[in-house]
């Protein structure tokens, strides 16, 4: 009983409210994409004081730095020329109050003398094939919520809502929220990484996989009837340490969660047998990730949003991770980078760029050990970037923060590492550590088809 809980929050760690109005943008307004907006729905316009530029399109084929020459290969980084501007501690942290996710200042608060924040000049990087910005106008006119907000109709192969207003003309929650759990992350991509959690005394022992992701939602022949409800595909198989290696697990994630949980299968080495994973979903402790997280902590948020009433807090201009291609570096080993209470800040970068801010409240009646979150999604991408988790109490408990990057051969702007910090415990979790690996996510045009992630497949593979 226990390998198969721990195998299916291992299918957690490796993935990825009530609204009154549903109506879709009119086209008129949708027209402001590419223009005003970018063709992913953020301010192309640089802030006031020009502290954040204008969206130029992010980087693109031209920009891309002339060393990196094959997919697959550690990213150089192409503003490595970049200068430090200041640094944020606990001693100077009131000065910059207004800037910082309420989780970073728990963060400084927690560890005064070790973690701070180095801020470096903005660089709007985030950028997709034209492709998807097409699908992203196409979406806009004619995307709606659906299942009340569980679920979405006539979207595909791009956010759903990149201009998320209501028949009212309010900004929806919910439908930032999608746009994050539908974020463009590729078609068909394959990883070789390490999970950890890092104990209070800095110690800490690895977890490596082979992981595979399948974006139905994403492919170029698809379309939202063809999904069936089913949103991607994601294979793990175990590679190290010894104890666990051969063991796997198989998810078909679903788009309505709430109206069909997501599916999952675990092959077991050493009964060389598939069986139906146990579903996980909300706040079921991830195994693997010694309890520091919840399983829909995983990709910052993933599954089922009904158990919240979410509202809509403000678009803000913050310090975010960003550009961190420093995180990516084969000369960064992992002892180097997992210190004590977080990751190493040297090798960090945060720039101030503008985010949507949304917040979830427990619903009376309902279970979760969140009695509060906050998200905050970087408006050139829908990334939730940083996260803030409350207890029933109210208190700041658990901080988490995923450091982007734009890996530009494809483009997408995605996660170098996300890193989820336990205040009380005084311990974090860090995925999608490949430092150490021989290369970094490997991103291919063409999905293998629905039977490379089936349960014969999964039991197929497990025997080799």
């Amino acid at each position: 009983m226990m390998l198969k809980r721990r195998i299916a929050a291992l299918a957690a760690v490796c993935l990825v409210v009530s609204t009154t109005g549903w109506a879709k943008v009119s086209t008129e307004e949708a027209q402001q994409l590419g223009s005003t907006l970018t063709p992913y729905g953020a301010e192309k316009a640089g802030n006031a004081d020009a502290s954040i530029p204008a969206w130029d399109g992010g980087i693109t084929e031209k920009k891309i730095p002339h060393n990196y020459t094959r997919r697959g290969m550690h990213h150089p980084d192409p503003f490595a020329e970049d200068k430090l501007l200041y640094k944020i501690t606990a001693q100077n942290m009131a000065q910059y109050a207004e800037r910082l996710p309420e989780g970073v200042k728990g963060l400084l608060q927690t560890y005064p003398d070790s973690f701070y924040v180095p801020v470096y000049p903005t660089r709007r990087s985030a950028s997709a094939p034209q492709w998807v910005y097409d699908n992203i106008a196409k979406n806009a006119v004619t995307a709606e919520l659906a299942h009340d907000g569980n679920g979405f109709r006539d979207a595909f192969g791009g956010v759903p809502f990149p201009i998320p207003k209501n028949a009212s003309g309010q900004i929806d929650p919910v439908m930032i929220l999608w746009n994050h759990l539908t974020r463009w992350r590729g078609i068909y991509v394959v990883r070789n990484s390490s999970d950890t959690a890092v104990q209070a005394n800095g110690t800490y022992s690895l977890v490596t996989s082979h992981q595979e992701a399948d974006f139905l939602y994403y492919h170029r022949d698809g379309s939202f009837e063809k999904l069936n409800n089913r949103l991607l595909y994601y294979t793990a198989f175990v590679t190290e340490p010894a104890r666990m290696a051969g063991n796997a697990i198989l998810v078909h994630e679903t788009l309505d969660s709430v109206a069909e949980p997501r599916n999952s299968w675990a092959y077991n080495a050493g009964q060389r047998r598939v069986r139906r994973a146990p579903t996980v979903a909300y706040d079921t402790p991830v195994a693997p990730a010694d309890g520091l997280i919840t399983t829909d902590d995983v990709d910052m948020f993933n599954g089922a949003a009904d158990r919240h009433d979410w509202k809509f807090i403000g678009k803000k201009e913050l310090l975010i991770p960003y550009n961190n291609y420093r995180l990516n570096a084969r000369t960064l080993t992992y002892d180097k980078l997992l210190q004590k209470g977080h990751v190493n800040p040297e090798g960090t970068r945060f720039e101030l760029h503008r985010v949507w801010v949304i917040e979830g409240t427990l619903k009376p009646g309902t279970r979760h050990v969140y009695g509060r979150r906050t998200f905050y999604l970087d408006e050139d991408s829908w990334n939730i970037v940083a996260a803030d988790q409350y207890d029933v109490r109210g208190n700041l408990w658990r901080v988490s923060l995923s450091y982007l990057m734009n890996y530009y051969e494809v483009p997408v702007l995605w996660t170098a590492l996300d890193a989820y910090h336990d205040l009380n415990a005084r311990r974090y979790f860090v995925t999608l550590l490949d430092n150490e690996q021989d290369s970094t996510l490997e991103f291919q045009d063409a999905s293998p088809g629905d039977g490379h992630f089936s349960a014969q497949s999964l039991r197929r593979r497990g025997r080799r």
